[in-house]
C-alpha cells in the first residue's frame, strides 16, 4: 500500500461521470465546506474532475499531482481560473504551515498514504504524508478523503492489498494530529472528514 500513481495512458477513464456513484460533487463539497476566500488542495488531482467542480466555490485551488503528465491532460480540456497546479508528492508540499484552509482526495488516498512498518515509514521520507498534511492545514481546516475501501469489491477500483480499511485510515490521520469529524464504511469507498 501506498505511493503508486495512477497511469497517465488511462487518464480519459478519470472523466467518466460515472465516479460520481462513488462520490458526488454534491457531497464532496458538502464534506470540503469551501469558502469563496478560501485555499484548498485537490491531492492527487489527476485530469481535474472534483477540482473542476470545487474551484467555483474557493478563491485558490492547488491541482496537487506528482505526475506533469496528469497537468498537461488537465490544460488540454480547459482549467478553471482558481486552479493552480502544483507537481509534487503530498510528503512535500510546497506550501507554508498552516497555508491550506482544507484539502480533498478523491480515490487518491491509497495512492499517498503511509505504509508503515513498526512506527517507520518504509518509504523513507523524512516527513510523512500525513504529517505535511497537518504541517499545511490550518488550525480547523478541513481533510477530506474518500478512497477505495480494503473491504470493497475487489473488481472495482485498484488491488485490494493496496486499499485500506476505515479503521487504518482513521488511525493514520489521529496519529497524525488530525480529529476526526465523520467517518463512512459505504459499499465500495470510505469517506473521511478530518480537521486539523
Amino acid at each position: 500500500m501506498g505511493y503508486h500513481t495512477y497511469p497517465v495512458d488511462r487518464a480519459d477513464a478519470l472523466e467518466d461521470p460515472g465516479r460520481y456513484r462513488y462520490c458526488s460533487r454534491e457531497e464532496l463539497l458538502a464534506m470540503l465546506e469551501p469558502s469563496v476566500d478560501g485555499v484548498v488542495a485537490d491531492l492527487g488531482s489527476g485530469t481535474g474532475f472534483y477540482a473542476d467542480d470545487v474551484a467555483p466555490f474557493v478563491d485558490t485551488l492547488y491541482a496537487v499531482d506528482v505526475q506533469s503528465a496528469m497537468h498537461d491532460r488537465y490544460r488540454e480540456k480547459g482549467v478553471p481560473e482558481a486552479v493552480e497546479f502544483v507537481t509534487a508528492g503530498v510528503s512535500s508540499l510546497p506550501f507554508g504551515d498552516d497555508h491550506l484552509d482544507g484539502a480533498y482526495s478523491t480515490m487518491t488516498y491509497h495512492e499517498y498514504a503511509p505504509t508503515t512498518v513498526d512506527g517507520r515509514d518504509t518509504e523513507g521520507d523524512d516527513r510523512g504524508s500525513l504529517e505535511e498534511l497537518a504541517r499545511v492545514i490550518r488550525p480547523g481546516g478541513r481533510l477530506v478523503t474518500v478512497d477505495w475501501s480494503a473491504d470493497g469489491d475487489p473488481e472495482i477500483g485498484p488491488p485490494l492489498e493496496q486499499r485500506f480499511g476505515l479503521d487504518e485510515a482513521t488511525t493514520q490521520l489521529a496519529a497524525a494530529g488530525f480529529d476526526i469529524e465523520l467517518a463512512c464504511d459505504r459499499p465500495a469507498t470510505i469517506a473521511i472528514v478530518a480537521t486539523r
